[in-house]
């Protein structure tokens, strides 16, 4: 059995197979011998069922011990294999090692019998899950602890079995070779020493049970495969791990340097008793005082008001003094005063968890200028290490499918003849169906062909969707009760019927009926009358779902979304479970902290909304955690249950918690790419709506022509015909053509073009990673493969043949040229070139309507004076003065704030300003229109945006005439929009959004769809229910043991009468309920909707304490069906088309320009460079010997140890340190400034003036400079002026060396690599977010500026100057605060605001805002910054990929090419382009992969047939196609590829020297193999000739070694034409 690989059949093992096996280790310890070519059968793993191909299983070897039928394992890993009832496979070792019995052992044979049984799995799963159920109970009884020792029991037994049939220790397959094993063993001994033990163990200590919970993982395959996935994505996210950790450390030592104890300053009321002493005590004693009541407190906050001694930081109100003194905010936790809590405030920052609470304690504390700080952090942590873990994650989930794809490919092919039998039975079953079918109902004869074959291929797929056979019974029923053929009046009614169903008009009703009942649904409010409840009481909410009828996109991303759970339900179960987990584990570790340690955290003693004292709440905040929101809830626990058990739990649900939901994330936007647009597959019902909208439009237009009495233009023809054909051309929206040529140009410039083009294929576009060999470029070709302005040809996009040109021209209104619809860079080259034609025909030209004859000297005026225009404003510095103009008369509308009318001669400088622009661009306005023509301007929708821009300036003039015109000037921030339509950067963003957006409009419908769902529901349940009544004095709300209703709350009088308010977002109607989910949505504000929900009791009744607990499930079920699967879904459709889109225009990105794409290619070069240059080495003895010196890696390495040692001590600094410490840390900072200046001095002497060639030198010269500038500065100036920490960062800025390639780890410079290469794009992108946050801080300006200062609205953030505005709308874009802003907005009524309030310094009255503009502004500008930063993630993801991609993929780049020929320098100096053939060995070995080839390669480098010239020299082009030729393969594009580099070889090398090949290589070894026989024969010729005088015995000896020589020569020749061969 042993020899045989190929076992193919179940043998019982026997002693003598033992015996085989323990030969076999002898064997093997003798002789170190293995067999490596055998590799275990994937379709034979462990927990799998054997395939019927090995055979019956009979009962007698049914849990008893068989030959293992894997030669892998029965080989190599001498196991044998037991099978349960159910064909499940499981091994156990053979040989007794290490308390192993014996196979034939009694016991071991009763324990594996009892292990392998189903019911024992059985067993112990059900034993866990009750466990589980009993773990998150906190009431403890008797029976409850008797129950608990059972299971624990059940688990000792388990442990025993498995000890007893596995072994505990040795073999593959012993107890401890499984890790699960050693979690079970490790909780089990644990839970029988704390439960028995007489020792009274700490309480934290007894939670080590709740590990019992993961012991669900290994009962479940899957799940225990599935984690496995898991530890390898860990492994790949190393690198990207500790990159983060090492920016985390940077910024935080950063954040430590510019904030250190800067949170502590607040507003003192002063003067006091004891002034002096008072002061002196809060500034100059380092032990602050605690916070009193002489602190400045905002109305309604917690905290005292933060302050600053800068000008632009918090100020101080009259009567107050900013000093250092009290708590930091936050109960002491949020602060920067040592590298601990500087470290979790920039993990919060990095999660984004309430990230504007601290950047509004920091610009109130430090001053506004350090928003730029936060803006570094947000772009670093958020997007790009953000986009890197995504990138990876989608690699490794591409990975991992890609493996099981082939997994699956290479099942055995005894399972296809099962699969044929289930296909043929469902075949005959369908002909049957189609029988029974025709018998059933002859009626159905009058149908067309078409009907019956379309109601078969339905009946085949309904057939393929279930496999369940209807019951007999039912069967006769139906043929009994509901076949009636007998009667002729039921057969008419039946065929009356079937029209009257079939009918396009049946369908139109039904699709109204539903879209009537959505309104109706949607119509619901409050408060609303009695006939309307009674009106709305027959809509159903489930009806909804009946839409998807009608609507295929709906259906299909239903169908989709069902296959994808049911795929993924896995993880889904492992996500469930790890929330589980963390919730039982929280509710043991911190639950009666929080019960005893409550009054720490709240007033009353009472518990919070967020504990975990019970498994409910516990779960909520698990929940909580992992939807991003955790620093407030962390807080609480750290005061409840101390700093270092709180952190750490936290810290393993975040890190562990997103690991599975990003994961799962990632999961549903691969699943979701399968899903295609079904505008070309219709079902009946869509086509019949289709059709009675023909039908009805064409009876509207028949009327309309009887009644006007008007001949009808449109010929008549086949209805059916018609209608179709009419739906389907008035598809197309052409209002968006001129702005986005995505398909019908690409398609016809496909056509046109006699390249070749490259495709999607469905594996391409289902995938994440992009396939290599679209975006693939030739460095060496001869010129660039971008077309210039691909998308401007707007010509060729609306152009089917070539008399769309003559069209053209014929309705063109221009006589100079034909640039109609001509954009940008291409006017002037059509201009010239009709110019030309113009001149050569004698000016001869097409008819048109405003031909201009060749005789009138007015029409020749006229021709000169468009020709004049055209050449105006074609030219290049027109258009630089235009483009000029444009940013100045955007960058005046920044001026115009709150302090415009303070400022009298900025205001007349701007009114004049704005007349002089208007006229500018009324000039330029007219000039195009000399110059193109009406028709040509008005069909560029970039014109169209400038003439709209040109009416907002006119408008905005005729504002300031008049005073009720006033209104119009507020429409002036429409300005800016011109921006777009003057640079190229902008257009190109413009484009590419509009190509990855606009095709996900369908989708977009569908996730709105599922929003008005929840919506309906919330309303359904909470319309009226959030009103309360508030306390006026305290601004909180009674209780309910004082106020039950609405009626006692308006009964309720102390000095006034109660209010009874409604919150400001509710569920009141279907609009309020959108705007509250879209605040779930981000979680903005979303916990303060959630209490209101919770505490509604009903309709006019006060709101109690968690009254409506459960409602939590609303808000859970929402976030997971309405924005996690639609957001999946949305991103999905997204990166389908960028991929598509990118894979049309080459493989290159859609959001850089043509000139963008050659820096991108140098930008991918540089990055790429492995190292610069080398310098000289200086002829001095003492130089050359300081140039060794600074040159060698120990000195490098010195340096960076020095980096990170004085990271290290600015580490171990805070705020409360001695003096002693502040003067060892002066001392220091000396000591590393006099190290790097003398790093600087060595490098000047050895290097001389290429010291500053390098830029890296360059930044440690100006370090060095301003370091000991920052030394000695204080000394002259002070130390107010100069913090002492401002050394300590600038010598921190080195450690930036570490992402220096050669100096840091080289994964570093991996994973900065795709932020570099998609530079250029993201540039773009964020110069389009600045213009759109740009041109909504200018509305805000208009809009919001004297709004009262409330919630997120207040000295920081707030809409009085273009400063504050930026600032407001950073936040929105990080989506952080904005519900209080917009809450503050709310304020329009008499009890919130004072409409006439003076505002000084202007004219304007009143602090009221204006709610439906505040909707709109915000929920506008969310929309448009969450589809630009979805972008900017898939750049950068994309790019990511594509490197990866490419780096596993058998292509060749630019980089591989350039390496090849740096190479080649050395083995050819003279630049003869030649080489020895003696040197081609060494010169394979040389090069780098993929072309490398490691030796012994000669016999691979003869097997290519390079050809040789005079004096066996082989050219250097044919090296290249050769090693290209083999690293690419046979393949469609080689030969395209191949011919590229060699005629970018040949443009690159014009002075080739021609050469006639005289041979090759082969030919040459040929000769060579040839001439060693030939010369071998003949010295054994001469040999004989020479010895004939010898004996016979030495004769026949020679020819022995002759002979010996002839088969080795020959055998040689084979063994080298064999290896030609197959290298070729």
């Amino acid at each position: 059995m042993l020899d045989s690989t190929e076992p193919k059949g179940l043998v019982p093992f026997t002693e003598e197979s033992l015996k085989l096996i323990k030969q076999h280790i002898a064997k093997k310890h003798n002789e170190e011998h293995e067999e490596d070519d055998l590799k275990p059968d994937s379709a034979l793993e462990v927990g799998k069922k054997l395939p019927f191909i090995y055979g019956e299983l009979s009962r007698g070897m049914v849990s008893e011990p068989l030959e293992d039928v894997d030669s892998y394992y029965y080989v190599k890993k001498n196991t044998f294999m037991v099978l349960n009832k159910k064909r499940t496979i499981f091994r156990f070792n053979a040989a007794s090692i290490l308390c192993t019995l014996s196979p034939f052992s009694p016991i071991r044979g009763t324990t594996i019998k009892v292990l392998v049984h189903p019911f024992f799995r059985l067993l112990i799963l059900i034993s866990v899950l009750t466990d589980c159920i009993f773990m998150t109970m906190t009431n403890w009884s008797i029976w409850i602890t008797a129950i608990e020792n059972t299971l624990l029991g059940i688990y000792t037994f388990e442990i025993l079995v498995k000890i007893i049939a596995r072994g505990f220790w040795a073999g593959s397959f012993s107890f401890l070779a499984d890790p699960w094993n050693w979690l079970d063993f490790g909780v089990t001994l644990f839970e029988i020493i704390t439960r028995y033990s007489p020792l009274n163990f700490v309480l934290n200590l007894k939670t080590v049970r709740t590990l019992r919970i993961l012991k669900i993982i290994p009962l479940n395959q899957g799940l225990k495969s599935l984690v496995e996935t898991l530890i390898q994505c860990l492994k790949k996210l190393f690198g990207a791990i500790i990159l983060t950790l090492f920016f985390l450390s940077v910024f935080s030592l950063i954040g430590m340097g510019l904030f250190m104890g800067n949170l502590k300053h607040k507003c003192l009321r002063w003067p006091q008793e004891d002034e002096n002493e008072t002061l002196h005590n809060r500034t100059g004693n380092p032990y602050y005082i605690r916070e009193t009541e002489n602190f400045y407190y905002l109305e309604g906050e917690r905290y005292a008001l933060l302050c600053g001694n800068t000008t632009d930081a918090g100020q101080c109100p009259e009567g107050y003094v900013c000093v250092k003194a009290g708590l930091n905010p936050d109960l002491g936790y949020t602060n920067f005063d040592n590298f601990g809590w500087a470290l979790l405030a920039l993990f919060r920052l990095m999660t984004q968890d309430y990230p504007e609470a601290l950047y509004h304690q920091i610009l109130y504390a430090s001053g506004k200028i350090y928003m730029i700080f936060f803006v570094v952090v947000s772009f670093w942590f958020a997007f790009y290490l953000a986009s890197l873990f995504l990138g990876i994650l989608a690699m490794a989930y591409e990975e991992g499918k890609h493996a099981t794809d082939e997994k699956s490919k290479k099942e055995p092919t005894f399972q296809q003849p099962i699969s044929k039998l289930q296909e043929g039975s469902e075949e005959a079953e369908s002909k049957t169906t189609q029988i029974e079918m025709k018998k059933r109902s002859p009626a159905s004869m009058n149908t067309s062909l078409d009907v019956l074959e379309e109601d078969t291929l339905r009946h085949k797929e309904e057939l393929k969707k279930s496999r369940k056979k209807c019951p007999l019974c039912w069967y006769r029923f139906s043929k009994f009760f509901l076949i009636w053929n007998c009667s002729p009046c039921w057969l008419k009614l039946k065929e009356f019927v079937h029209r009257l169903i079939t009918d396009p008009f049946t369908d139109l009703f039904l699709l109204i009926c539903i879209i009537l009942n959505i309104y109706f649904l949607a119509w619901e409010h409050y408060p609303m009358s009695d006939d309307h409840s009674y009106l709305l009481s027959i809509g159903n909410l489930l009806r909804v779902f009946k839409l998807g009828k009608y609507w295929p996109t709906f259906e299909i991303l239903m169908l989709t979304l069902g296959n994808s759970l049911s795929a993924l339900k896995d993880l889904i179960l492992l996500l469930f479970t790890f929330i589980f987990f963390s919730a039982v584990f929280g509710m043991k570790l911190f639950g009666w902290s929080y019960k005893a340690c409550v009054c720490r955290i709240d007033e009353n003693c009472q518990l919070p909304r967020w504990h975990m004292h019970d498994f409910f709440h516990s779960c909520l905040n698990v929940f909580r955690i992992l939807c991003g929101e955790w620093i407030e809830t962390l807080w609480d626990c750290m005061e409840v249950a101390g700093q270092p058990w709180c952190i750490s739990f936290y810290m393993m649900v975040i890190l562990i918690g997103n690991l599975l939901v990003l994961y799962l994330f990632l999961a549903l936007v691969s699943s979701f790419s399968s899903y295609k647009d079904s505008t070309s597959e219709e079902n009946n019902e869509v086509k019949n709506i289709q059709l009675a909208m023909a039908r009805i439009k064409k009876g509207v237009n028949y009327v309309l022509h009887k009644i006007l009495c008007k001949k009808q233009n449109v010929p008549q023809e086949t209805t059916d015909h018609v209608n179709d054909t009419y739906v389907k051309e008035n598809i197309s929206d052409h209002t968006l053509s001129e702005f986005s040529n995505t398909q019908v140009f690409l398609k016809d410039k496909e056509k046109s073009s006699g390249t070749e083009k490259n495709t999607m294929t469905d594996n391409e576009s289902q995938s994440l990673i992009p396939s290599p060999s679209v975006s693939e470029t030739v460095p060496i070709a001869s010129g660039e493969s971008d077309v210039e302005n691909l998308d401007n040809k707007e010509i060729q996009s609306k152009s089917g043949n070539g008399d769309s040109r003559d069209k053209i021209k014929q309705s063109s209104s221009s006589e100079c040229s034909t640039v109609d619809i001509a954009i940008s860079e291409e006017e002037e080259m059509v201009y010239e070139c009709e110019k030309a034609k113009y001149l050569k025909n004698g000016f001869e030209q097409r008819s048109s309507p405003g031909q201009i004859s060749r005789v009138s000297k007015k029409a020749k005026i006229w021709q000169n004076i468009r020709k004049t225009c055209c050449k105006i404003v074609e030219n290049s510095w027109f258009r630089c003065f235009i483009g000029l103009v444009t940013l100045l008369s955007t960058g005046a509308l920044a001026f115009e704030d709150i302090y415009i009318d303070q400022r009298k001669t900025i205001k007349i400088l701007l009114e004049y300003a704005d007349m002089i622009f208007t006229y500018i661009f009324i000039l330029e306005m007219l000039l195009k229109w000399m110059a193109y023509g009406f028709k040509a301007y008005f069909s560029n929708g970039w014109y169209k945006l400038d003439f709209m821009v040109v009416i907002v300036f006119c408008l905005s003039l005729l504002g300031k005439t008049r005073e009720d015109l006033k209104p119009l000037t507020s429409i002036k921030f429409l300005r800016a929009l011109r921006v777009l339509s003057q640079f190229e950067r902008m257009k190109v963003v413009v484009r590419g959004l509009i190509k990855t957006i606009l095709p996900t409009l369908n989708v977009f419908l569908v996730c709105l769809m599922i929003w008005l769902i929840f919506s309906i529901m919330g309303v359904h349940l909470f319309s009226g229910t959030f009103y309360e009544c508030i306390d006026p004095t305290s601004e909180e709300r009674f209780p309910v043991s004082e106020v039950v209703n609405r009626s006692q709350c308006e009964n309720l009088v102390l000095n006034e009468s109660m209010p009874w308010e409604n919150a400001k977002l509710n569920f009141d109607n279907v609009g309020n309920g959108f705007l509250s989910l879209l605040q779930v949505a981000t979680f903005n504000g979303w916990i303060t909707i959630m209490n209101s929900a919770i505490d509604s009791v009903g309709v006019n009744m006060q709101p109690d304490f968690e009254y409506n607990l459960y409602i939590y499930y609303y808000f859970i079920s929402f976030i997971i069906l309405g924005l996690f699967l639609p957001l999946s879904m949305l991103i999905s459709v997204i990166i389908t088309n960028f991929n598509k889109h990118k894979i049309k225009q080459g493989g290159s990105n859609i959001f850089i320009t043509v000139k963008q794409r050659k820096q991108y290619r140098k930008l991918k070069r540089l990055m790429y460079e492995d190292s610069p240059r080398p310098l000289p080495r200086p002829r001095n003895k003492f130089q050359g010997f300081v140039f060794d010196l600074v040159t060698n890696q120990v000195f490098n390495i010195i340096i960076m140890v020095l980096i990170h040692v004085q990271a290290v001590t600015i580490m171990i600094q805070s705020d409360e340190q001695s003096q002693q410490m502040d003067i060892a840390v002066y001392w220091i900072n000396a000591i590393f400034v006099i190290l790097y200046t003398l790093e600087c001095i060595l490098k000047l002497i050895s290097f001389h003036c290429y010291y500053f060639t390098i830029i890296w030198n360059v930044f440690d010269f100006v370090v060095v400079i301003f370091s000991i500038t920052g030394l000695f500065l204080p000394m002259t100036i002070g130390y107010y002026l100069v913090p002492p920490s401002l050394v300590q960062l600038i010598l921190l800025s080195r450690i930036i060396h570490v992402l220096r390639l050669g100096k840091g780890p080289r994964v570093f410079h991996n994973l900065m690599l795709p932020l570099m290469l998609s530079l250029p794009a993201l540039l773009n992108i964020g110069l389009f977010i600045f213009l759109v946050m740009f041109i909504y801080a200018i509305f805000g300006m208009y809009n919001f500026a004297y709004v009262k200062k409330e919630a997120g609205i207040n000295d920081v953030s707030n809409f009085e100057t273009f400063g504050s505005s930026m600032l407001c709308l950073f936040q929105v874009t990080i989506f952080a605060g904005w519900d209080g802003m917009l809450n503050a907005i709310f304020n329009s009524k008499w009890s919130d605001c004072d409409p006439d309030k003076i505002n000084p310094g202007t004219q304007v009255r009143g602090d009221c805002g204006n709610p439906s503009v505040g909707i709109f502004y915000f929920v506008s500008y969310i929309l448009i910054s969450w589809l630009v930063i979805v972008n900017m993630y898939i750049v950068v993801v994309m790019e990511f990929l594509s490197i990866v991609s490419k780096k596993k993929s058998r292509t060749l780049s630019e980089d591989d090419f350039r390496k090849f020929f740096q190479v080649w320098k050395r083995f050819d100096p003279d630049r003869t382009q030649y080489i020895d053939s003696s040197q081609l060995s060494d010169f394979a070995a040389a090069l780098d992969p993929p072309l490398f080839m490691a030796k012994p390669n000669k016999g691979q480098l003869i097997a290519m047939d390079l050809p040789m010239a005079v004096g066996d020299r082989i050219h250097c082009l044919d090296i290249l196609l050769a090693f290209t030729k083999r690293v690419m393969g046979k393949d469609a594009r080689v030969e395209k590829l191949l011919s590229e580099v060699e005629s970018g070889f040949v443009l690159a090398n014009p002075f080739k020297i021609t050469y006639e090949p005289i041979t090759t290589t082969l030919k040459r070894k040929q000769e060579a193999v040839s001439a060693t026989i030939i010369q071998r024969a003949y010295k054994s010729y001469r040999l004989r000739q020479n010895d004939k005088n010898t004996s016979d015995i030495h004769i026949i000896d020679g020819d022995r070694d002759v002979q010996a020589t002839k088969e080795g020569v020959y055998f040689d020749k084979a063994k080298e034409k064999s290896t030609i061969q197959s290298q070729i």
